[in-house]
């Protein structure tokens, strides 16, 4: 699906830290992916609808170099990939077996998704990297993705670094690594976490200025009141 553009903006302001301490207070604990960070430095912060991959454990009879040409492949589910979304491949961890290569990745930038996210391995790095594809990942691996997976499907939910990814759930990711934003949440969330973000703001000029923290982070009454009467100034 394809989310306001406000939202995508809003979000692209707001860190990864900022939402998962909005999400905690609604209840929500298990938001942050193990395992995926940034491939290279600079990738700045993405915000995109999740398109889920889904990987198993390998199994011989299926998890072969001719599975590839599978109508059931990575293959087939790039040409499904949407403008703007985030690839989120759940691998239960695997770490020696790159689900991604150089090709893959150059044609997923062809297709102008917007990142790959997994809890798995890319392999190829100096050409995915060359790519430009910004991702994040737990590592990298020479072995191809059938040397311990079998891909099985796509946009179905997944399990990615130990949280459960549905198809259209907003993910963000920066240098903190990835969270998932539930579907169902995600305009209330942006509107609280840009508030957030201008209120933590305004306590760190406080804090340059040499206030001490009790009373101020977190605010109490009197702090919250000259913090809303500079809003008004």
């Amino acid at each position: 699906m394809a989310y306001d553009a406000s939202i995508i903006e809003t979000l692209q302001t707001v860190a990864t830290a900022t939402l998962t301490t909005v999400l905690l207070k609604k209840g929500l604990r298990n938001v942050w992916m193990r395992g995926p960070f940034p491939l290279r430095e600079g990738q700045g912060r993405i915000v995109g609808p999740a398109f889920t991959l889904r990987f198993v454990p390998a199994r011989e009879d299926l998890a072969t170099p001719a599975s590839w040409s599978s109508p059931i492949s990575t293959r087939t589910a790039i040409e499904s990939m949407p403008s703007g979304c985030i690839a989120v491949a759940g691998t239960d961890g695997v770490g020696d077996a790159g689900i991604f290569g150089d090709i893959l990745c150059e044609r997923m930038v062809r297709r102008e998704v917007a990142a790959l996210v997994t809890d798995g391995v890319v392999r190829d790095l100096d050409g995915v990297l060359e790519t430009g594809l910004p991702v994040w990942s737990a590592g990298r691996a020479a072995p191809p993705s059938v040397a311990g997976l079998t891909f099985v499907n796509w946009q179905e939910p997944v399990g990615c670094g130990g949280v459960a990814v549905f198809p259209d759930d907003l993910v963000v990711a920066d240098n903190d690594g990835a969270v998932l934003v539930p579907q169902a949440l995600v305009e209330e969330v942006a509107a609280e976490a840009a508030e957030q973000e201008r209120a933590e703001g305004w306590i760190m000029d406080e804090v340059r200025a040499g206030a001490a923290l009790p009373g101020l982070y977190p605010m109490n009454e009197e702090t919250r009141a000259r913090y809303e009467a500079s809003k008004k100034g």
